[in-house]
């Protein structure tokens, strides 16, 4: 038997993905909400009259405007809440479908959904200290700087120095206004003073530089959700290498990707997996082997495949 796909832009005029409709001809609401995490809804613009028309939402199902005809070829786009609250002027009023725990959730849960995506570029477009090793002992604040300047404005340019000798320790820190100069800079190499120095992005310890997080904290699990639907979901975003769950079940999860920018992009927000709302924050290493000293963060073995 063939499936039925239809196409979903998360806004007018976007270029749409193809969403599986279920053998009833209807488009589940949790399907849709794992390609356009906030959503709750579809619309689309009549093709005849040009006006934006919504489409039916009954427990969990988006039904196809005209049953007998099924959703046709046209593109369909997002609804979302409007500031978390609905008032009865809405246009587009959802209706989601909520389990016990949702209920217990503040309605601003909605309104950071609707936002993900935002907060996912903002993320990526930060700019950060970025640390430079390797740096002749010659080299002076000022001469960093200076060099740093070529590829856009700096705002902070430090050497780090031996408190009693008062001499370079080989390497400094460096920050930039625009967050285009930063990835021009880790993009390569530097000639400092004829030689030859490294830019990476450092771990707060002074010095130390470690790879930033791929793994993240999933709170608000329920026993229902097993790694393979966190795996399943996270994979919508990237490449998965790793979903750990406690037993016995202790209502959290944690999920590694392969791209740590990946993983530090979902910390903050609210998700829903099979109509659980999640919540994404960063992992504290350190925290997790002391809450559980079976955990290790290497490949996953038998006890880490599901629940």
């Amino acid at each position: 038997m063939s499936i039925e796909f239809l196409q979903v832009s998360e806004e007018e005029g976007e270029e749409p993905i193809e969403l599986p409709v279920e053998e009833d001809g209807t488009l589940l609401l949790s399907t849709l909400q794992a390609q356009f995490p906030g959503t709750c809804g579809l619309k689309y613009r009549n093709p005849d009259s040009r006006a934006i028309r919504g489409v039916r939402l009954n427990e969990g199902r988006l039904h196809p405007p005209i049953p007998e005809s099924g959703w046709g070829s046209q593109v369909y786009f997002c609804v979302f809440p409007k500031g978390g609250k609905y008032g009865k002027n809405d246009k587009y009023h959802c209706n989601l479908p909520l389990t016990i725990s949702q209920n217990k959730r503040k309605s601003d849960d909605h309104l950071e959904n609707s936002t993900a995506k935002t907060k996912r570029m903002e993320t990526r477009l930060r700019c950060t200290d970025l640390i430079v090793l390797g740096l002749p002992w010659k080299t002076t604040e000022q001469s960093l700087r200076e060099y740093f300047e070529t590829f856009g404005e700096v705002l902070m340019a430090q050497v780090k120095k031996d408190i009693k000798s008062g001499q370079s320790k080989g390497f400094g820190f460096i920050r930039f206004g625009s967050y285009e100069a930063q990835m021009r800079v880790l993009a390569q190499r530097h000639l400092i003073d004829n030689r030859w120095c490294e830019v990476k992005v450092p771990n707060s310890k002074e010095g130390m530089v470690q790879q930033v997080p791929c793994k993240v904290f999933v709170g608000r699990c329920s026993e229902d959700l097993t790694a393979d639907d966190l795996r399943d979901y996270f994979s919508k975003f990237g490449e998965v290498t790793d979903v750990f769950i406690p037993k016995p079940f202790r209502a959290f999860s944690f999920v590694t990707f392969l791209d740590p920018e990946v993983a530090q992009s979902l910390c903050g927000e609210d998700h829903i997996i099979k109509g659980v709302s999640v919540r994404v924050s960063n992992a504290a290493p350190k925290s997790e082997q002391n809450r559980n000293p079976n955990y290790t963060s290497g490949p996953p073995s038998h006890h880490q495949r599901g629940s």
